[in-house]
């Protein structure tokens, strides 16, 4: 139940100009649920909420919500593609070279969004995109011991 004013699943499709049907308002739960999830983890909530879906299903549906800004779609290099509900904002992640666990992180420095690049090239910056690679806590902790 969502409180007075504050607009459904099924009032943020819409929004998007997008069709609403369960499954797209399940995928749509499922990954703001989760966390960085890829395709398979997301199609099997969707199963979990309405059944039967098959996976290229998912992928245009997730398609369709990437372009409508309703889901953000990551691809940290060597791993599958992402998606994640944070949507909004140009924030950063944290990907651990080990088990490939991925956090988000806010922009830590610069002008928020961080969109001054060093030279631009001529480019005309709309976002920025950084990928912090490293070690998670419970990964460092096991190769030190």
């Amino acid at each position: 139940m969502t409180a007075p004013g504050t607009p459904t699943t099924a009032d943020e499709l819409r929004g998007a100009g997008l069709r609403v049907t369960a499954a797209r308002v399940a995928l749509l739960e499922t990954v703001r649920a989760g966390d960085h999830l890829d395709a398979e983890a997301i199609a099997s909530g969707v199963r979990e909420r309405v059944g039967h879906i098959s996976l290229p299903a998912v992928y245009e549906a997730l398609h369709a919500l990437a372009a409508a800004g309703l889901v953000r779609r990551i691809e940290p290099p060597g791993s599958p593609t992402l998606y994640e509900g944070r949507v909004g904002d140009n924030h950063h992640h944290l990907v651990c070279r080990s088990c490939g666990a991925v956090a988000d992180v806010d922009c830590a420095v610069g002008h928020a969004p961080c969109l001054t690049a060093s030279d631009d090239r001529g480019f005309v910056v709309d976002e920025a995109e950084v990928i912090y690679w490293g070690l998670c806590p419970a990964c460092s902790t096991t190769s030190s011991s």
